[in-house]
């Protein structure tokens, strides 16, 4: 279970926006637009994460780590979190249904699927229910999505950081997580298109893990075998790429196979540290919930709308601003490897 302190949340942020990284970008200016109305006190919310027992969504949600519960406790508020076992929504679906029974203000969801939820959430929100999503969006039946940073700048990124590790040459696979999820498709969507910019790369094949690591180990192991001439994995999912480095780090690929993705800094520490990886990327997760429950509290209390322009204070993140499609972006993604990873702690 990934621990992380306020404190340390701070100074990621703070040394993030410095470097410009994933911070700065979504801090907006106070503006007449500015939200100015009291927030209402003693609503009720329901954090529904992908999967429970996932520790980036661990992060993401509880009150220890600082995130979308403690933002709702931080506020007044009352907040519990439940969710599936896998991270489908065959398995989340249920979650939400009884959720919604014990009729919260509002739901914060991180969603297994872009449409498969939506009949349940669409009925919700016509009740008068507040849906923010966090992380993996349902972007046709939600008020607001809270996005961790733009879908282009991860799926170009990844690939521009494995093209470099490549020398720009080379078979490359991604290892997903669960193949309907909103989030991986998209910037697997931006990773093909960006891989045109380097006419010596290929791509594989993608297979999927659905975010449960013997899942995820097997499906790498299966690529080692059958492609031999791979030369890197990127893997857009903390649980896929975990799983892979375990299997990269040894004598046999370590240093001859790349990999990049997605990761936490504490579970890549080791195998940044013994050249099994060179770079990965990621967000501050806490920061990601927090923002996500302070969102659904600003909505509920109708001091903002999910109208472009507005711009409120996400209590310790600072001003955020309303952009287009009724998002929140948190910031762009920040690239971790040996020289910074021991300046970070979650």
């Amino acid at each position: 279970m990934i621990q992380l302190r306020r404190g340390n949340a701070r100074r990621v942020a703070t040394g993030v926006a410095l470097a410009c990284a994933f911070a700065g970008a979504s801090i907006g200016v106070a503006s007449a637009a500015s939200s100015s109305k009291p927030l209402k006190k003693g609503l009720s919310f329901a954090v529904i994460p992908k999967n429970l027992g996932n520790s980036y969504f661990t992060t993401s949600d509880s009150v220890k780590t600082h995130g979308a519960l403690y933002a709702l406790k931080q506020l007044g508020e009352k907040g519990y979190e439940t969710s599936g076992s896998t991270a489908l929504a065959s398995s989340q679906l249920p979650a939400i249904t009884a959720a919604i029974a014990k009729k919260p203000t509002g739901l914060i969801i991180s969603a297994t699927d872009p449409t498969a939820l939506c009949p349940t959430l669409d009925s919700y929100m016509k009740k008068g229910g507040i849906v923010v999503t966090y992380d993996s969006d349902a972007p046709t039946c939600r008020t607001m999505f809270i996005n961790q940073a733009t879908t282009a700048g991860i799926g170009e990124s990844e690939v521009d950081i494995m093209a470099k590790e490549l020398n720009d040459t080379g078979q490359i696979a991604i290892v997903s997580a669960a193949q309907t999820a909103t989030n991986q498709n998209a910037w697997i969507g931006y990773m093909q298109t960006e891989l045109k910019k380097y006419p010596n790369m290929s791509l594989a094949t993608i297979v999927y893990g659905n975010d449960v690591p013997a899942t995820a180990t097997q499906v790498t192991q299966g690529l080692l075998q059958q492609y031999p001439n791979l030369k890197g994995i990127i893997s857009p999912t903390t649980v896929g790429i975990l799983a892979a480095a375990q299997v990269l780090d040894t004598p046999q690929y370590k240093g001859k196979i790349q990999l990049t993705g997605l990761g936490t800094p504490d579970a890549m520490k080791p195998y940044v540290e013994d050249g099994t990886v060179t770079q990965f990327e990621l967000w501050n997760p806490a920061n990601l919930g927090y923002l996500a429950g302070y969102t659904a509290v600003e909505l509920a209390s109708k001091a903002i709308t999910n109208k472009p322009g507005q711009t409120f204070n996400a209590g310790s993140l600072g001003k955020y601003k309303v952009g287009s499609g009724h998002t929140i972006l948190l910031g762009k993604p920040y690239v971790f490897d040996k020289a910074n990873i021991n300046n970070f702690n979650f």
